[in-house]
């Protein structure tokens, strides 16, 4: 009995990770670049009551009694499906259409890489994320630039007072990786690599597989509202049951408890 007491334990410690992954994804709904993530699970280890495969008779074999013992938490994964995109009409609000990453450059002097392409000028004209951290490669915007612009290639161009002829200023170049759901969540809408993900190959927007990039549009989250409060309510009613199981278990100890001779 006490073993399903713990069985029953682990159901609900499972259902309340399940509730956090649940919880979170729901809080980035409007996060720009933001990927859901999904928690992965798998069942402990199994008690052999009676060995599976035992000979029963001469020519027939015993089908077995293995009692599970639970379930534990195998993974919480990213998945980078495509979000929703939205129209802006900032000039420089930056979208990457297919596979790739925007690469930002930390104040530690690492890169770290992004989907959110909510960028801004500095005081300096670079391009930067909105925690004021450059893009990679550098490109700043001259101070006298009445427009830019941004091609599907990533080069990045403008119009500067007095000319009517557009200047290159610089070349966006996105990265690649052979697992992105491998890629740890430094938060701030930024990923670093890891041994799972491989390590950054950079390519031109368009070229070899890397996605194009789209000027005035934001990749939106690629959180469902509707998928993920179905997951929430499945993981609700999960909780109960696993609830309900150690009621009726304490229950039956109670009973046993209760038995004179």
């Amino acid at each position: 009995m006490i073993r399903a007491l713990w069985t029953a334990a682990s159901g609900m410690q499972a259902q309340q990770l399940n509730m956090d992954v649940i919880a979170n994804n729901l809080a980035n709904v409007n996060t720009a670049g933001f990927k859901k993530s999904r928690a992965d699970f798998q069942d402990l280890m199994y008690q052999n009551l009676k060995a599976t495969g035992a000979p029963s008779t001469a020519t027939t074999q015993t089908v077995g009694i293995q009692v599970g013992l639970g379930t534990k938490a195998a993974a919480v994964t990213k998945l980078f499906t495509a979000g929703n995109f939205s129209q802006t009409g900032n000039e420089l609000d930056i979208a990457v259409e297919g596979d790739g990453f925007f690469q930002i450059q930390l104040p530690d002097g690492t890169t770290g890489y992004s989907r959110a392409g909510a960028f801004k000028k500095d005081n300096q004209g670079r391009i930067v994320n909105s925690d004021g951290y450059p893009l990679v490669p550098s490109i700043t915007i001259p101070n006298n630039a009445t427009k830019v612009n941004i091609g599907n290639d990533g080069t990045v161009s403008v119009l500067q007072a007095g000319t009517t002829a557009a200047t290159t200023v610089g070349n966006i170049q996105l990265a690649m990786f052979s697992n992105p759901s491998g890629l740890s969540s430094m938060g701030h809408n930024l990923y670093q690599p890891t041994d799972s993900s491989g390590a950054a190959t950079n390519g031109t927007p368009g070229q070899n597989g890397v996605g194009t990039t789209a000027q005035g549009i934001l990749e939106m989250s690629n959180v469902s509202v509707m998928e993920e409060m179905v997951n929430m309510i499945v993981s609700q009613r999960a909780y109960e049951t696993n609830s309900k199981a150690i009621q009726a278990s304490d229950e039956m100890l109670q009973k046993a408890n209760e038995l004179k001779r």
